[in-house]
């Protein structure tokens, strides 16, 4: 009998510890954020939220207000969507809200790299350094030479030649080589012989890595949830090793102008002992940090300058001044323009379009580990109570970028919605009469803002420069309407659209 109680009694401990780590006994405490767990124990709300996440906290504040605590797959997330108490979120230390050990757990499930605790701020030393200030002038003549090599090399010889494609694939395809080329080095040309023939490699290879890179990116929104299923899966282990050889230490190593960003951020890796296959796999990360988002954006971009005349004429005409500024005129048979990052900084409107382009479609998610009790102090006064080993997060897109009371009938493209009837860069939005000091947030915010933002928003311009000084382009049919956005992406930063949409285009001389 005692034995049989013993038993009896491990199985009832067993079962209860269980129940516990379903989160079947978590209560909200007074001073805590309304808790809604979901009536699916452990899981919670998660397959709502994986489904589509916008409308999912749509529906939750709706029903408990700004602040909300609920249940997905086990962890705690406690959502803040009031953006006038952003700032508690965005500038909590540290010691409190922690964004790298959420990341790391990211980039591991993702890209198979393990982080050290020195990864953030080599990266951001890197970037201050090279993709701000002079640095970024070095990256945008980068950026432009390899752009030239890809939209322009068969210029001359097809002046009259219409080409079909998908804008969406178009734009993604371009905008991702090129900035592969400017940040992991170019085919050296006494290698091939010949400057030409060393840019036509160039091509090819990018064109290849692209063709993979998309098939990976497909896999992405599964991947990070954790969720492939084994087909898939070993696709993207498969990849991954591509990856991981195709951007590795040894293969720049053969390569001329690769970037000092990436170099530094190799170098102060190697400095501190890691091993070069973890190098290369954390080269993989910075490949799709830094041209996983560019591309679909680039599509937006373009498609929204398509489908608005206004937009296209202002920006037209905005380019034509600055390259007149400088002397600088397309001839059939003459130079290539040189577009410089000082050129880059007199577009006012096609700053604002490009800003009005992320509002709609970029939506990240910011989400922080909560490393000790803390209290959370809302604009209003309110406070909140946050448990120790939770997640707090915020997702701009729905309580930003898309609140009319921000940015007036929030689902209109308006190419001028950045800018002051002076022609100046707007700053000022308001919610409830206050000044919002987050009105758009594409990049994120705070320790987690992405460090190439200005090297991003270099690469869509000068695209969309060149796109606007050398060719032709139209819809394939001028009536179609503007594809929806794959929700499954929701949180993972640009969006992309459900189907592509045909264009066509051909050089202007």
């Amino acid at each position: 009998m005692g034995l049989l109680l013993t038993i009896l009694f491990s199985i009832f401990v067993a079962l209860v510890g269980g129940l516990y780590l379903l989160g079947v006994f978590r209560k909200r405490r007074p001073g805590e954020p309304p808790l809604d767990k979901g009536l699916i124990p452990w899981l919670g709300h998660v397959l709502e939220f994986r489904r589509n996440t916008f409308k999912f906290l749509g529906r939750m504040k709706e029903k408990h207000g700004d602040v909300f605590t609920v249940q997905l797959a086990g962890h705690y997330f406690t959502f803040l969507q009031d953006p006038l108490s952003f700032g508690a979120f965005v500038k909590e230390s540290r010691e409190k809200l922690d964004f790298n050990k959420f990341a790391s757990q990211l980039v591991h499930r993702v890209f198979g790299y393990v982080s050290i605790e020195e990864d953030h701020h080599i990266l951001q030393s890197s970037s201050n350094k090279h993709l701000k200030g002079d640095g970024l002038g070095v990256m945008t003549q980068a950026m432009m030479s390899n752009l030239q090599n890809l939209m322009l090399h068969s210029i001359g010889s097809e002046q009259d030649t219409w080409k079909e494609d998908g804008l969406f694939m178009y734009s993604y395809n371009i905008v991702f080589r090129a900035g592969y080329l400017a940040l992991f080095g170019n085919v050296p040309h006494k290698s091939e012989g010949s400057e030409e023939k060393a840019k036509e490699k160039d091509r090819a290879q990018s064109d290849t890595l692209f063709s993979e890179f998309r098939k990976y990116d497909q896999l992405f929104p599964n991947l990070a949830y954790g969720v492939l299923p084994p087909k898939e899966k070993w696709e993207a282990d498969r990849l991954q090793s591509f990856f991981w050889d195709a951007v590795s230490v040894q293969k720049m190593k053969n390569k001329d102008n690769i970037s000092r960003w990436v170099w530094d951020m190799h170098l102060a890796k190697e400095e501190r002992g890691m091993k070069e296959s973890s190098i290369n796999k954390y080269m993989f990360v910075l490949l799709w940090a830094s041209q996983g988002n560019t591309g679909p954006s680039s599509f937006w971009l373009l498609l929204f300058l398509l489908k608005h005349p206004e937009a296209m004429k202002a920006v037209r005409e905005e380019v034509d001044k600055v390259l007149k500024e400088t002397g600088q005129e397309v001839q059939p048979g003459g130079p290539l323009i040189d577009l410089t990052r000082e050129m880059l900084t007199k577009t006012p409107i096609l700053d604002s379009v490009v800003e009005e382009t992320l509002r709609l479609t970029a939506a990240p998610l910011l989400t922080r580990a909560v490393l000790q009790d803390m209290t959370l102090k809302l604009a209003d006064g309110r406070e909140y109570f946050i448990r120790e080993g939770d997640r707090m997060a915020i997702f701009p897109y729905s309580a930003v970028h898309v609140d009319p009371e921000i940015h007036p009938d929030p689902l209109t493209f308006k190419h001028d919605r950045f800018l002051n009837p002076d022609g100046s860069k707007k700053t000022e939005f308001y919610k409830a009469g206050k000044k919002v000091k987050y009105y758009n947030m594409p990049w994120g915010a705070g320790v987690s803002m992405c460090p190439g933002r200005f090297f991003a928003t270099n690469e869509l311009k000068q695209f969309v420069f060149l796109m606007l000084v050398y060719f032709e382009f139209e819809l394939k049919n001028p009536d179609e309407e503007i594809p929806e956005i794959d929700i499954k992406r929701w949180g993972f930063g640009s969006m992309q659209p459900v189907r592509d949409v045909q264009f066509r285009y051909r050089f202007r001389y």
